[in-house]
């Protein structure tokens, strides 16, 4: 039986897509959960003055990003020290320690607590996707990158609804089905995830001065010249990205009079939108155009819409914006299939704990700048566009296609895969 570049038979590694598929689609579900109900318990906390909920809110986002900022590096690391399966059950132990908190929590100082012990051993994602790179082919990993865009996608349509639901029966439901779920994910992966990178292929230490979110990161990316490129995209895309969850909300209500109704309903198409193009176009785009075409392809949709939520007239054209929005699916695949082929498996985890720093940076600066753009839009409302932060994040997105297009470029072989295939 033939083997793939890290030595295990085909067909068992196939099947670990879908296992880390299912990790994945639970641990955003459980997530997604939260979203309609957690500021309304920290408004709770607040005395209902929604203007303290929302600095309180912020101050949560910018914790949780500097927690992974710190922290994302070394789970990163440790992944490809000890495995990528150890760390996966200790980032979803930590996810259910956050919602039992967040479920019983008596005041804030709880609450602020769950999220710092969360915002630590938050890697799930990144590391699932540095499993993903184990047990795929390079050719094939846009596509397996992009099932996980689709079980982000289903996760946040689902999660929100079975929030809302159970918000109305008691504000501390959702946290504790949360937490519930995060059990489940933890005992699926115990006693059911194989582990993905063989011993064979593991770093032999971890080396501390590496896992330093600046200098570790800086002298990973240094010595890649053509990955520090792609960093760049990386995060210009991610500050961009950043403008919906800060300020989406908000600014549908504040242009269209929107209540939570109705932005649902716009979460809801936009996350089945999103889905659809993750699950049927990302692998016939990347076959047709590959990996950098994708990436193009997608950072130009997320340009247009961007410009479109910025400067519609009305809902009608906002609403336009939708599918257009939705090629950005098309951003994260082809982007991680070109990064991964730049590092070997040993690297795998370290790679995708840079990019869990760089997603901190961008969740610790987007809020802060789309939140303070918006306010002076309302505030100069006769002088100001109302869409300036949202133009502001499709500059970022157009600053981001033209690096990309300037510098991102097929890559060779993986190294070391030559010899190992």
């Amino acid at each position: 039986m033939s083997k793939d570049p890290s030595g295990s038979p085909p067909g068992p590694r196939r099947a670990a897509v879908g296992f880390i598929f299912a990790s994945a689609l639970m641990d955003i579900l459980s997530m997604s959960i939260m979203i309609p109900v957690l500021p309304n318990l920290v408004k709770a906390f607040n005395g209902g003055d929604t203007a303290a909920a929302s600095q309180t809110v912020l101050v949560f986002a910018v914790t949780w990003g500097v927690m992974q900022f710190f922290f994302g590096p070394i789970m990163g690391m440790a992944s490809d020290r000890f495995g990528r399966r150890p760390v996966l059950l200790v980032s979803i132990f930590g996810l259910g320690v956050d919602y039992l908190f967040m479920a019983m929590a008596p005041n804030l100082g709880w609450l602020f607590l769950g999220r710092i012990f969360n915002g630590v051993t938050a890697a799930s994602f990144s590391t699932a996707n540095a499993y993903i790179a184990d047990v795929t082919k390079p050719d094939e990993r846009a596509k397996a990158f992009g099932l996980m865009g689709a079980a982000f996608g289903v996760g946040f349509v689902v999660g929100p609804a079975i929030g809302g639901v159970l918000g109305q029966i008691n504000l501390r439901a959702p946290f504790y089905f949360s937490a519930a779920l995060a059990l489940v994910n933890w005992l699926y992966g115990f006693f059911i995830l194989p582990e993905s990178l063989p011993k064979a292929l593991r770093s032999r230490s971890l080396e501390w001065r590496k896992a330093l979110p600046a200098a570790g990161a800086l002298e990973f990316l240094r010595r890649r010249r053509d990955l520090l490129s792609f960093a760049g995209v990386y995060q210009l895309f991610q500050l961009a990205h950043n403008a919906f969850p800060s300020i989406f909300v908000l600014y549908v209500g504040y242009r269209f009079g929107w209540g939570p109704r109705d932005a649902g309903v716009m979460l809801m198409a936009t996350g089945t939108a999103s889905i659809l193009v993750q699950a049927f176009v990302v692998g016939r785009t990347v076959k047709a155009v590959g990996e950098r075409g994708a990436l193009l392809i997608g950072l130009a949709a997320e340009a247009c819409a961007f410009t479109i939520y910025a400067a519609a007239p009305g809902p009608l054209w906002f609403l336009m914006g939708i599918p257009v929005g939705a090629l950005s699916g098309l951003v994260g695949p082809g982007l991680q299939g070109l990064m991964t082929r730049r590092v070997g498996p040993s690297e795998q985890g370290r790679l995708q704990g840079v990019n869990a720093s760089m997603t901190g940076i961008a969740a610790i600066i987007g809020p802060m700048i789309y939140l303070s753009v918006l306010a002076f839009s309302v505030r100069h409302a006769a002088t100001a566009p109302a869409g300036l932060a949202i133009f502001i994040a499709a500059f970022l997105t157009l600053s981001s296609f033209l690096l990309a297009f300037s510098r991102a470029r097929p890559a060779p072989n993986l190294p070391g895969e030559a010899q190992q295939a």
